[in-house]
């Protein structure tokens, strides 16, 4: 595997890879003025109609009249992270994944050992901060689509699962590799822990030779199968089950699992940066940072 320090990461990625706590850099004026017209914008950016049916999208608690005091954004909405978010100002939190899919049955305090969706609709409602989410709309978009090929410095071609009113837009990103690159699986992965600071797993010989990669965020699902069906070298994705990774392997395709939360956590400053662009001033902005929410253990000597 070549070493990971020989990949230079450039500003815009480093930014992307981390999400931590602060406001943007850059400051603006705020046009928006209600909870309801930021989730109005953000719909017009991220279409609900481009979200999977069973999803939710946009606004799940608050109330859309509420002035806008403060944005906070951040992949996961955890009960920490409506607390931080009220510590910090901000009335506003935006996230990719939503609170809940299904409606939860109690409304209750974490500390009563409730169920975890509904401890943070009862957090969100109890410290009056609005929770609204993008997640398969925004997995869809273009912002989407560019976003881990520009980390890697990958260039896409064409959609794996496209929409049907846009073949630009979609799940999974075909990137072609110049055959002067020179690129392989040891390479990538390589580039992968450059990039992320996170270990990936992979699977695959390191010096299998690529020409075609294909990327992936959250949760793979049927794209490993696809891809094999495409004849694609290597799937770079959150996360892909173990059996469909294990038949897919076997059928010649190399898999880069960056981890689920790993390879989303850079949607958290798309959407910060989506909020200024709709007229957030950007001093208002917050990022939490969820970088450790997980960690690997120290390897120990027995």
């Amino acid at each position: 595997m070549a070493n990971e320090e020989e990949y230079e990461i450039d500003e815009e990625q480093r930014g992307l890879r981390h999400v931590g706590r602060g406001p943007l850099a850059e400051k603006g004026t705020q046009a928006l003025a209600l909870v309801g017209e930021l989730v109005s914008a953000l719909n017009r950016m991220f279409p609900p109609a481009d979200a999977e049916p069973w999803d939710r999208t946009g606004l799940l608690v608050g109330d859309p009249s509420a002035k806008i005091e403060g944005v906070a954004c951040a992949l996961d909405p955890t009960v920490p992270a409506v607390r931080e978010a009220a510590q910090l100002g901000a009335n506003v939190l935006v996230t990719h994944h939503p609170a809940f899919l299904d409606a939860p049955d109690e409304f209750m305090p974490l500390s009563a050992r409730a169920c975890v969706p509904g401890s943070v609709v009862f957090e969100a409602a109890r410290l009056g901060v609005a929770l609204a989410n993008w997640h398969t709309a925004l997995d869809v978009s273009a912002p989407a689509q560019s976003m881990l090929p520009g980390m890697l410095r990958l260039k896409p071609s064409t959609v794996l699962e496209p929409l049907a009113r846009d073949e630009s837009l979609g799940y999974g990103q075909i990137c072609a590799v110049d055959a002067s690159e020179g690129l392989t699986l040891g390479d990538l992965s390589a580039r992968c822990m450059a990039v992320f600071g996170r270990a990936p797993r992979v699977w695959g010989a390191m010096d299998t030779s690529l020409s075609t990669v294909c990327t992936w965020t959250g949760g793979a699902g049927d794209a490993a199968s696809e891809c094999v069906k495409r004849g694609i070298d290597v799937l770079v994705c959150g996360e892909v089950k173990y059996h469909a990774a294990l038949e897919a392997s076997q059928q010649g395709l190399c898999i880069i699992e960056l981890g689920h939360d790993v390879s989303e956590l850079p949607f958290a400053r798309i959407l910060a940066e989506s909020c200024a662009r709709v007229g957030v001033a950007r001093e208002k902005i917050t990022l939490l940072d969820q970088n450790d929410a997980w960690q690997h253990p120290e390897t120990r000597r027995v």
